[in-house]
C-alpha cells in the first residue's frame, strides 16, 4: 500500500478539480484501502481477495486465502451470521454479494477434493496446550500448526466441535461437514485428546512439557430462572435438550412444548422440537424488534410452524397451565409489566435463557482475574494475568458466535507464536474504509443475487436433513463477480483509458499500473474514473 504523510492529504473538493495550471499542485497515487466486508468479518478474512480468486475459477487458491484467517469455511458458510454482508456496499445498489454461499461452496469443494494447505512452516520445537475443541480452540490449533508449532487439544467431551456439535442442529450444519473440517486440522498434525477434562491447568501444562496454553472452554452452563411450578411437566434447559437429541438420547416430552427465550438457541430448540413431532411455541418477554435472535432464524422458525408469543413472561406453572404476564416495551427498549395476565397451555418447558462458561478450574491459577459473570480478563494479545496462558472464545468478555470464537483463536495463535519467539505481536494499523460514497460506479450493471435453494417444507419439518442448498461452480463464479472490489484496484483500465496525458503505464496482468509523473498534470480525471477508489489525490510536497 502506498503510504503518504497525513498533512499531504488533499481536501475532497481539491481532488475533484479539473486542471492544475502551469504548476501541478496535486498528484494521483494508487492506494489500497479496506473493503467494508473485510472490516466487518469477526474472523478477519480477506474476503475481497478470495472472491477475486473465485471469479477467475481459482477455487483452491480462494480456499487457501480463506484458511489464512479461518480454518473452517464449509462450517462458516452455513452458520456464520455474515455481518460482512450487512456491510457490503453492493446492498446500496441491488442486493449484497452472497459471501457466505460462496464461502460454503469453496469449503465444500475442499472437502470433496481432499485439499490440504500447501504450505506449513518448518517445525519450531515448541509445544502448545489447548483446552477445549470448540471453534476457538480448533482455530488456534490450525493457525499454530501452520506456524510450525506442535499442538495438543484436551477436550472434556466425547467429540471435537464443542457447541458446533451440541448447540447447532444438523439441519443447519451437517455432521459430515463439521467432522471433515476437524479431520483436516488433525491431519495437519494436531492431536485431539477426547474425554479429558482439565482440572489443574498448571499441572497439565507442566506434565506435557508445554511452552504455552490457550484455554477456550465454551459456554455450556445454562442460565436458570425461578418459576413457581406445581405438578408441572418436564423443565429442561435448551443446551441439555439439544445435546440429548444430538447424542440420540431424545427426551420424552408431551405434545405441546414451550420454549422460554428469544435468542438463536431458542429458535433452534423450537425447530428441533418440531422435527421430533411436537408442537413448539416460543414465549419471549420482548417483541420481535428487540429479540436477540437473528431475523432469518425467526423467519425460518415461523415458516416451519413454530408459534411465537411475543411480549409474554412466565409467572407460574400449574400442571399444563402457564400463567404469563403481558409486557410492553418502554422507551429504552426494555420490557415492562402491564398487570395483564393470560393462560397458555403446554405440557413441558425448555429454558433458553442464555449460557455461562465454567471457569472455576482457573481460580487457582495465580494472576488470572475474572469478571463478575465468571469470564476471564485478557489483555489485547489474549493473554491472561498468568504469563504464557492465553484465553478466548466464549470464556472471555465478547459476543458469543462461532465466527468470533474463530477470530479469537487466530488472534491468540499470532500472540502465542510471538510469545514463543520472545516478541510481541503488533496489529497493523487499519487502513481507511472504502465506504459507498467513495465509489464512482460508472461501470455498474444490474446483476441480481443468486439465491440458494431450500428443502421443501414437508422434508424440513420431518427430518434433520440440511435445509439450505449450496452453489454450483457457475453460481459461485457468478456471485463472486458481483463483488465491486471496493478500495482495491481490479485493473478495469478506467484510469488508463481516461488519462488525457497518457501518463499511466500498464504493467501487465496482475501487476496493475504506475504513473509517469513527468507527464501527469494532476487533473484528477483518473481519480474520478476509478470505480473502487483505489486512487487517491495527494498534495504535492513543498519544493
Amino acid at each position: 500500500m502506498t503510504q503518504q504523510p497525513d498533512d499531504l492529504t488533499v481536501p475532497p473538493d481539491l481532488g475533484r478539480k479539473k486542471g492544475t495550471g502551469p504548476v501541478r499542485v496535486q498528484r494521483p497515487v494508487y492506494e489500497d484501502i479496506l473493503p467494508p466486508c473485510n472490516n466487518a468479518c469477526p474472523a478477519g478474512e480477506n474476503i475481497q481477495a478470495w472472491l477475486a480468486h473465485c471469479q477467475g475459477g481459482r477455487f483452491q487458491e480462494a480456499w487457501e486465502t480463506i484458511l489464512k484467517d479461518n480454518p473452517m469455511p464449509a462450517v462458516h458458510g452455513r452458520v456464520c451470521y455474515h455481518p460482512c454482508e450487512d456491510n457490503c456496499n453492493r446492498g446500496n445498489l441491488d442486493a449484497t454479494v452472497s459471501i457466505h454461499a460462496v464461502e460454503r461452496f469453496l469449503g465444500d469443494r475442499a472437502l470433496q477434493e481432499g485439499w490440504m494447505p500447501r504450505y506449513v512452516a518448518p517445525p519450531t520445537g515448541k509445544r502448545v496446550l489447548i483446552v477445549g475443541a470448540g471453534p476457538s480452540g480448533l482455530s488456534a490449533a490450525h493457525h499454530l500448526a501452520m506456524m510450525g508449532h506442535e499442538v495438543e487439544i484436551h477436550e472434556a467431551g466425547p467429540m471435537a466441535g464443542g457447541m458446533m456439535h451440541f448447540g447447532i442442529p444438523a439441519y443447519r450444519l451437517p455432521r459430515d461437514v463439521l467432522d471433515g473440517e476437524i479431520k483436516r486440522i488433525e491431519n495437519m498434525g494436531v492431536k485431539i485428546v477426547l474425554n479429558h477434562k482439565v482440572e489443574n491447568l498448571l499441572e497439565e501444562k507442566e506434565a506435557g512439557d508445554f511452552d504455552a496454553a490457550f484455554v477456550a472452554v465454551g459456554a455450556h452452563l445454562s442460565k436458570r430462572t425461578d418459576i413457581p411450578a406445581r405438578d408441572a411437566g418436564k423443565i429442561l434447559d435448551a443446551v441439555a435438550f439439544l445435546k440429548d437429541v444430538e447424542s440420540g438420547a431424545v427426551p420424552k416430552l408431551g405434545r405441546r412444548v414451550a420454549i422460554y427465550g428469544g435468542g438463536n438457541t431458542a429458535m433452534d430448540a423450537a425447530r428441533v422440537a418440531k422435527r421430533l413431532g411436537h408442537e413448539p411455541m416460543i414465549i419471549y418477554r420482548r417483541d420481535r424488534e428487540h429479540m436477540p435472535a437473528h431475523e432469518f432464524e425467526a423467519d425460518e422458525a415461523l415458516e416451519e410452524g413454530v408459534k411465537i408469543h411475543w411480549l409474554r413472561t412466565i409467572k407460574s406453572i400449574e400442571e399444563t397451565k402457564f400463567t404469563v404476564e403481558v409486557m410492553k416495551i418502554d422507551e429504552n427498549g426494555r420490557p415492562q409489566p402491564t398487570g395483564e395476565f393470560e393462560t397458555i397451555e403446554a405440557d413441558d418447558l425448555v429454558l433458553a435463557l442464555g449460557q455461562d462458561t465454567d471457569t472455576k478450574f482457573l481460580r487457582s491459577v495465580p494472576g488470572i482475574e475474572f469478571q463478575r459473570d465468571g469470564t476471564v480478563i485478557v489483555d489485547p494479545n489474549m493473554m491472561t494475568g498468568h504469563e504464557g496462558i492465553f484465553a478466548g472464545g466464549d470464556m472471555v468478555p465478547s459476543e458469543r458466535t462461532v465466527t468470533i470464537g474463530v477470530g479469537h483463536g487466530k488472534k491468540a495463535a499470532r500472540s502465542i507464536d510471538a510469545y514463543l519467539r520472545d516478541t510481541v505481536h503488533t496489529k497493523p494499523k487499519k487502513p481507511a474504509i472504502a465506504s459507498f460514497e467513495k465509489l464512482h460506479l460508472w461501470f455498474y450493471t444490474d446483476a441480481a443475487q443468486r439465491p440458494q435453494s431450500h428443502a421443501d417444507m414437508k422434508n424440513r419439518t420431518t427430518s434433520f436433513a440440511e435445509v439450505v442448498g449450496g452453489f454450483s461452480d457457475k453460481d459461485a463464479v457468478y456471485e463472486a463477480k458481483r463483488c465491486l472490489s471496493c478500495g482495491n484496484c481490479f485493473e478495469c483500465d478506467g484510469c488508463y483509458g481516461a488519462c488525457p496525458e497518457d501518463a499511466i503505464i500498464k504493467l501487465g496482468p496482475g501487476r496493475r499500473y504506475r504513473y509517469n509523473y513527468d507527464l501527469c498534470t494532476g487533473c484528477a480525471v483518473c481519480f474520478e474514473q476509478c470505480p473502487c477508489h483505489a486512487i487517491e489525490m495527494i498534495r504535492e510536497p513543498a519544493p
